[in-house]
């Protein structure tokens, strides 16, 4: 698979990561099954088969479970964590925790950061994190505590590399000039039914009611070699066979689309979905988070094609359910 490099870190990663978030099953905290921790080992397995390694992990992810369960994956190859580089993240927290009034809410404090990457060196068994990400903005960050904390965990070897998810260019402004690390990423929902990262500046200075945000977030993050990575690469798997609760006709005819490409190319769709992110010149490195070991070699195909200019604008075109300016 070819390797890329994230951001202004030493890493050399695959240009397609695996998303962790599944593996532990049930979403509340009940001990893990035996059923949960066969398929988990299976899932990553087959990432591992088609050369993944980099693996995308996160605290909360199934209330820890799914940290935990990956860390099995140690006892049938005790010497892969030097050939793998894990990534989590932290800076959610739950509602109802630690008490019953506490509410959902976002939390970038020097304690929780701290206690955070413990719980996940503990549930994946390992000296340090090759990647820490901050989940999503807090608006009660305080960046001379998130300084303090990075600055202890990369002291101490607990954490090599710093970055944000879901944040825009201001966000990561503010935090970079209180830091002594270098953020090297940027994780953010994108796939090619959302996607707001690109419209803005395909749709600027034009009317337009659906456009999103983004204050020039991507071209920021290429300025300052800053790796994206997108969350929902598979788009949540409406263009491959689940189909939303409602219907929709972009979504229809962009599935359609996507399977006519494959067909021409003999690979399953999900190549394609996973292709079109890695053409962008802005070198985003696609997170997929299916736990089916068929669609993980499926979506991995994608790193041998090759979408053209016009085969790329007719599925942006289609995904965006409208025409260009």
């Amino acid at each position: 698979m070819k390797l890329q490099q994230l951001g202004s870190s030493d890493l050399q990663v695959t240009r397609i990561a695996y998303g962790c978030m599944p593996l532990g099953g049930a979403w509340d905290y009940t001990p893990i099954q035996e059923r949960t921790r066969r398929e988990a080992a299976r899932s990553i397995r087959a990432a591992l088969d088609q050369g993944i390694n980099f693996f995308d992990h996160a605290d909360i992810y199934t209330m820890g479970k799914s940290e935990e369960v990956f860390s099995e994956i140690w006892q049938q190859a005790p010497h892969l964590r030097g050939d793998i580089y894990l990534q989590s993240k932290c800076g959610i927290r739950w509602g109802g925790e630690p008490d019953a009034t506490s509410p959902h809410r976002f939390d970038f404090s020097y304690e929780h950061i701290v206690r955070s990457v413990e719980g996940s060196l503990r549930r994946l068994q390992t000296d340090y994190l090759d990647v820490l990400l901050l989940h999503r903005p807090d608006p009660l960050v305080e960046p001379e505590e998130v300084a303090r904390a990075f600055d202890e965990l990369h002291q101490a070897g607990k954490v090599r590399w710093f970055g944000v998810s879901n944040h825009t260019a201001a966000q990561i402004s503010l935090l970079q000039k209180y830091l002594r690390q270098r953020i090297v990423a940027n994780q953010v929902a994108f796939n090619l039914i959302h996607t707001f990262l690109i419209d803005e500046g395909i749709t600027f200075n034009q009317d337009n009611p659906r456009l999103a945000r983004n204050l020039g977030t991507l071209e920021y993050c290429r300025e300052h070699n800053i790796s994206l990575q997108s969350w929902g690469s598979l788009a949540w798997g409406h263009l491959t066979g689940k189909m939303p609760e409602q219907p929709d006709e972009r979504i229809t005819r962009t599935a359609a689309l996507v399977a006519e490409m494959a067909r021409q190319r003999n690979v399953a769709p999900e190549a394609i979905l996973v292709a079109w992110i890695l053409r962008l010149p802005a070198h985003i490195q696609a997170v997929i988070g299916t736990r089916d070991p068929g669609r993980i070699a499926a979506a991995c195909l994608a790193d041998d094609v090759e979408l053209d200019r016009e085969e790329w604008y007719r599925l942006f075109t289609a995904g965006r359910g409208e025409s260009l300016p």
